[in-house]
């Protein structure tokens, strides 16, 4: 190497092989209307901390950079952790304790990245030129020589020939269009920023492409970290719902670097559209893509309009077929996928033992861990082959709780022995086989930890919920059962987290505890800039945040998020032939037929029937309901000639429902019970209206549409069917085993005694 490029090298900044910048509060410049090839150079490196302005908003984009203002700028990039402590080291007669760049300029000596000259100068007022900002800039990176062809008519001899080469082949640096690159030109600011801008994104594009990302999260800054970290939902924007990339979420991406988000119903309005959305949301997503999540259960928990719409895991629980809960994975996924979303926040593991749970449920394949370890595996290996990442819940199990964890906090007092053999024993199953993402629940378990705190609610002590709980997270999730992929918490705008420990506190302690992703804070400028914070305070250490981020950009890497993407065309050409297919729908209509249980019959084999001619009351809770059952009987029994009547149930007009049912010759009975606890359920009107019916000898069945514990609370049902969900293909299914059109084979998944 040439000793005046030595010499050069040594006298500017030497080796940059990882760091980031901590980032100061970004900065808006006024001033660079005529350098706009530079301004996204410069907005960049703003907003990583590593070059600022003279304040109100100049930078001065036009002067030439010193050598003290280039020192400062990696600095910057490289030790801004260090900024904050005691200095000590080479000084220089040119560089005294007062001059505004003297802290820099001795921790660049320090750590080697800057020396003076033979006679003890610094020479700091220096401007640079483009010679030995190249040179500066190869040795800092350790860039080697491209492959573009870079021939400079003025550098061959020049001291700085090499790393003038090395940077023009890579295509980080430019000529002039006499063939020229004027090595001993001084470097403007709006140059300097430039250049530093395309080397850090050269270097990032390099650790994506070769999947290094220990190097690439050694470029990202602290900002950018604890952005993958954070899944916010998409909110409403100048008053209304967020269905197209707008400015507030455009904002709200780049602002806080974000690393995913999870869509609702409210975001989507058909499936072009939010095929679209998910598309443009990806172009505002920068080197690193998003993370697109959902909950797409199927059954009650769905969001896809158009989609097919699955029965619901308790039916798949009925049918007790795992090539079907696989096929149901499958093909969820393959919507998903094809909409532009990679992470499905299913299958449900919890194993809804208790009948009073007021939020599983149907949402539950069953009561017995055996059925639940079976069908979860199932699905989530349908998931995963459709190339969509399975995210199992509610982590250790939300089964056998009265407390919907939306509202309060559930506490789940069983012995670890317990815990062992019913509620860990999926999750212990998944993990086995390969589960990538597991998300905890907002529920305490004293048997796992027993720590209180007292409420910001009303200062009452309260137990540590799972996604706080590092004993729980690192030591028994991670620790015994081994696991080795996504944390991902619940929604942090439920009541179980929101209301005792406050936003701030809680993501903090989550993070300690082990979680990797924060799901739905209810101010994630606040969390992002909560963890920011505590990384650089030292409170969550920088070792944590690099373990989260490395596994999710493994996870994302894994899934494809880092290749081409198709074209915006291509995706919604493709649509038809997958959303709703007949393939699909197939799958749908197979499960939900197979799920339909009988729940008591006259002659313990099939419910009452419908006959020809008959006059069917149907008696729901609520006026669309009862809309869907009489459209659907009417449709599969055109040749029966059927007339047809509604009554509600429960809303004051008992009377008027008892005359109705007393002029039919069949009555449909629909219940539906879910997110209430059962025990506390309005049984007593659906008793009355079975009391009657059996005393006049009426044909009818309880038609159950929810939760399927109606024969623990009812008495003397004579006829009752359980279907598993009021979504159409439940429903229909149930109405032609009334019709006799179809045998009900299933067997009921939950224990009723």
């Amino acid at each position: 190497m040439h000793v005046k490029w030595m010499t050069i090298i040594g006298a500017v900044v030497g080796s940059m092989l990882i760091g980031v910048g901590t980032a100061a509060a970004e900065e808006t410049f006024v001033d660079l209307k005529y350098s706009k090839w530079a301004e996204d150079g410069i907005t960049y490196m703003a907003k990583r901390g590593t070059v600022a302005g003279y304040g109100n908003g100049i930078f001065k984009p036009e002067a030439l950079v010193t050598r003290a203002q280039a020192v400062t700028f990696m600095v910057r990039e490289l030790y801004s952790d260090q900024l904050q402590r005691a200095v000590e080291g080479t000084t220089y007669s040119d560089v005294p304790t007062t001059h505004p760049f003297h802290r820099e300029i001795m921790i660049a000596a320090k750590n080697g990245l800057a020396s003076g000259f033979p006679n003890g100068t610094f020479r700091p007022d220096a401007p640079l030129s483009r010679a030995e900002t190249t040179a500066f800039l190869t040795r800092a990176y350790a860039l080697v020589e491209g492959k573009n062809a870079a021939k400079w008519t003025d550098t061959d001899r020049h001291w700085a020939a090499a790393p003038i080469l090395i940077m023009s082949s890579n295509g980080l640096v430019g000529g002039y269009s006499d063939a020229t690159f004027r090595p001993n030109q001084a470097v403007t600011r709006a140059e300097y920023a430039v250049f530093i801008a395309r080397v850090i994104r050269f270097e990032r594009e390099a650790a994506i492409r070769t999947q290094d990302w220990d190097k690439l999260i050694s470029y990202m800054t602290v900002s950018e970290q604890v952005g993958q970290m954070l899944m916010p939902d998409i909110r409403q924007w100048n008053g209304k719902a967020t269905t197209t990339v707008n400015e507030g979420l455009k904002r709200t991406i780049h602002d806080q670097d974000l690393g995913g988000l999870i869509l609702f119903d409210k975001n989507i309005v058909d499936v072009t559209q939010l095929t679209t959305f998910t598309h443009d949301i990806q172009r505002e997503a920068g080197d690193i893509p998003l993370f697109l999540s959902i909950d797409q259960e199927g059954g009650v928990i769905k969001r896809i309009p158009g989609g097919t719409n699955l029965p619901g895991q308790m039916a798949l629980g009925a049918t007790g077929d795992a090539t079907l809960a696989e096929a149901a994975g499958q093909l969820t996924g393959e919507e998903l996928k094809a909409l532009g979303l990679q992470i499905n926040f299913a299958p449900v593991l919890d194993i809804n033992s208790n009948p009073d749970n007021p939020i599983i449920g149907i949402r539950s394949f069953g009561s017995e861990a055996d059925l639940v370890t079976r069908l979860g595996l199932a699905t989530i290996k349908g998931l995963q082959q459709s190339g969509v990442i399975a995210a199992v819940k509610h982590f250790p199990g939300h089964g056998d709780t009265t407390v919907d964890s939306h509202l309060g906090m559930p506490v789940l007092a069983h012995n670890r022995e317990r815990l062992d053999a019913v509620e860990l024993k999926p999750f212990r199953a998944a993990i086995e086989n390969g589960v990538e993402m597991i998300m905890t629940a907002h529920i305490a378990f004293p048997a796992i930890d027993n720590e209180h705190v007292n409420s910001l609610k009303d200062s009452e002590r309260v137990p540590i919920p799972a996604t706080l709980s590092k004993k729980v997270l690192t030591g028994l999730l991670r620790g015994e059962l081994g696991y080795e992929g996504l944390i991902v918490s619940d929604a942090f705008t439920m009541n179980a987290i929101a209301e005792h420990f406050g936003e701030n506190q809680s993501v903090e302690r989550a993070v300690s505890a082990g979680v990797d992703i924060i799901l739905m804070p209810k101010n994630s400028a606040a969390a992002h800039q909560t963890l920011v914070n505590a990384v650089n305070n030292g409170t969550i250490k920088d070792e944590t945040i690099h373990a989260s981020v490395k596994r999710i950009l493994e996870m994302k890497a894994k899934y494809g998020l880092f290749e081409r993407s198709q074209t915006l065309a291509q995706k919604l050409t493709q649509l038809n032939g997958i959303i709703g297919s007949k393939a699909h729908r197939a799958v749908e209509q197979t499960i939900a037929e197979r799920a339909v249980t009988v729940l008591s019959s006259r002659k313990g084999v099939l419910p009452d029937p419908i006959q020809q001619g008959d006059r069917v009351v149907i008696v729901a809770a609520e006026q669309e309901q009862a809309k869907q059952l009489d459209k659907q009987l009417l449709q599969a029994a055109n040749n029966l000639s059927l007339k047809t009547e509604i009554s509600l149930v429960g809303q004051g007009n008992m009377n008027e429902t008892l005359q109705a049912i007393g002029k039919a010759n069949y009555v449909i009975l629909a219940s539906y019970q879910f997110r209430n606890v059962a025990s506390q359920f309005g049984w007593s009107d659906y008793q009355t209206l079975i009391n009657a019916m059996n005393k006049s000898n009426q044909r009818y069945t309880l038609f159950s549409l929810g939760n399927p514990y109606e024969m623990i609370y009812l008495q003397n049902v004579r006829s009752g069917l359980a279907v598993y969900g009021k979504q159409e293909p439940n429903t229909s299914a149930g109405i032609k085993v009334l019709l006799g059109q179809l045998k009900a084979g299933g067997q009921l998944p939950v224990l009723t005694d």
